[in-house]
């Protein structure tokens, strides 16, 4: 077999590359947000789409996260498949009602025979001084919540692949994009591809502690590794890809190479998602853990706004490395 061409583009490159080639496929796809037509949105993520599809299928909305994702839904239920994009995460908290207790009881409520197939992008995490309100990390609110399935892409290759499966899918997806990955670069396939949600990728082989992360903690737990292995510690890194559904197999399987598991995220490590991770692991896979399992989170703070305390209340790599070797101890 032929090895498939591939091409070193942007995180928000392959974001837009995923919504146009789908939007093309199924030309009843919709996008809503603010400023996503002719300003191409605040991260320029949909730059181009308004000028390639026109004002009636990219549609710029009023500054109101509940008017936009109302209008998503509606639209969704009639069968018509829509990408919203909230500017800022935290801002969802506006539209809850609708995402919550609507978009995700729709399919279990109708006994099956109605669904929601909306996609509501999620800008997500610190960015260096963008202070309490515009920071957050709320992935696990919405992994508590049945009906509705959580995404987070970490590299381009991953942004492309699973955003085309989650516009794809019958169901809501919440898709969590972090800010600062929007112009790291990685290796795209030049052809058509997909990701399945629920399947997790071993991003670094190693034998003696698995470090889950995903987002922007990949990229450090990364460096962490590559700090630990000139110690003589072999770190294999795990990223989950999707939260719901979760890749329990793929967690198994790494857990029984190395016996020790650390999770990191950005959000607080209070009942993040890690808790989730580590309470899977605890119940189902006790026999392969060699040592009690290590969850690092962020600080149970708001976001402050200077970047030096930014950074003491979320995780770096020296926190990575030292929680990597207290596991081994």
């Amino acid at each position: 077999m032929s090895e498939v061409a591939t091409r070193r583009i942007s995180y928000s490159q392959a974001l837009n590359e995923a919504l146009s080639e789908e939007m093309e496929r199924d030309p009843s796809v919709l996008m809503l947000g603010e400023d996503v037509a002719a300003p191409g949105g605040v991260f320029g993520v949909t730059k181009g789409l308004y000028e390639k599809f026109g004002e009636n299928r990219v549609l710029d909305t009023p500054i109101s996260e509940e008017a936009m994702v109302g209008a998503a839904l509606g639209a969704s239920l009639l069968g018509v498949p829509t990408v919203t994009e909230i500017m800022f995460g935290d801002f969802v908290t506006l539209a809850m009602d609708q995402l919550v207790n609507q978009a995700a009881k729709f399919h279990y409520m109708t006994g099956g025979r109605t669904s929601a197939p909306m996609v509501v992008r999620m800008v997500t995490g610190t960015a260096g001084a963008t202070a309490a309100q515009h920071s957050q990390s709320l992935e696990s609110w919405f992994t508590h919540t049945p009906g509705l399935k959580v995404v987070t892409a970490s590299t381009p290759y991953e942004a492309k692949g699973l955003l085309k499966s989650a516009i794809r899918d019958p169901d809501p997806v919440m898709f969590f994009e972090h800010k600062l990955l929007y112009n790291s670069k990685g290796d795209v396939p030049e052809g058509e591809y997909t990701l399945p949600l629920g399947e997790g990728a071993v991003v670094r082989e190693g034998t003696d502690v698995t470090v889950v992360a995903y987002l922007n903690m990949l990229p450090k737990v990364l460096q962490a590794a590559k700090k630990l292995d000139r110690e003589g510690i072999s770190v294999e890194v795990w990223n989950p890809r999707s939260l719901v559904p979760f890749d329990r197999a793929g967690l198994e399987r790494t857990l029984s190479k190395t016996g020790r598991l650390v999770i990191v995220h950005e959000a607080p490590r209070r009942s993040g998602f890690g808790a989730e991770i580590a309470a899977i692991a605890a119940e189902e896979y006790f026999d392969s853990l060699k040592a009690p399992i290590c969850r690092l989170g962020g600080a149970n703070t708001p976001i402050p706004y200077a970047p030096e305390m930014e950074n003491r209340v979320i995780p770096g790599v020296e926190n990575i490395i030292e929680a990597v070797r207290q596991t081994l101890r």
